[in-house]
């Protein structure tokens, strides 16, 4: 499926955000995802095949897909902040959305970042790929987060998900044989999304 992708830019603490919108064909939207992408320094943008999949999962269940750029990333404006500034840009495409329960969606250091936001809002769901755990200060998420994770992910080595998440009893969703990129698992990864949703 092709995504219906449209261009916008937001006013950010940094200046402009850069955002692509992908909305689902037809009906009203149920709603709005918000999908934070991998680290920037380490090549991380809102074009990330991993984020485009999870954007494409939600619009597949009726949410219209926010991807933002980071600051710094393609045509955001100011300079990564290592992840101080990067919850700042992420707050404020979310009040330019007014939405009052979107999802939030991250992969590695995205999800990182989701899981500070959702310290501050109360989000409809949340669906954390990858997760930044290792050199992040990761808090803890709500219970019904989707947490996925590579079982052969050298990034992020899945021990230590499995420490962050066992004090929380939160389920950890393996998916067998998969990298930190989900490289020719993609299909898996919509799919665990897809049936997992309400």
């Amino acid at each position: 499926m092709r995504l219906r992708a449209r261009r916008e830019f937001i006013a950010g603490p940094a200046g402009k955000i850069e955002c692509v919108i992908d909305d689902p064909a037809g009906a009203k939207p149920r709603g709005v995802a918000l999908v934070a992408h991998p680290h920037p320094l380490y090549g991380g943008t809102l074009d990330n095949k991993v984020v485009q999949t999870l954007a494409r999962a939600f619009v597949e269940l009726g949410y219209t897909a926010w991807r933002p750029n980071f600051r710094g990333v393609g045509a955001s404006e100011g300079r990564h902040d290592e992840g101080r500034g990067e919850v700042d840009d992420l707050a404020a495409v979310l009040a330019h959305l007014k939405a009052e329960k979107p999802v939030l969606a991250g992969f590695s250091f995205g999800a990182a970042i989701q899981a500070r936001i959702a310290m501050t809002i109360k989000p409809e769901r949340m669906v954390l790929v990858g997760l930044a755990v290792t050199n992040q200060q990761v808090p803890a998420v709500p219970p019904d987060t989707i947490l996925i994770h590579g079982e052969e992910d050298s990034t992020v080595p899945l021990a230590d998900v499995l420490a962050w998440a066992r004090p929380q009893d939160l389920p950890v969703v393996v998916v067998p044989g998969a990298d930190h990129f989900f490289h020719r698992r993609l299909a898996v990864l919509r799919a665990i999304i897809r049936n997992s949703w309400r």
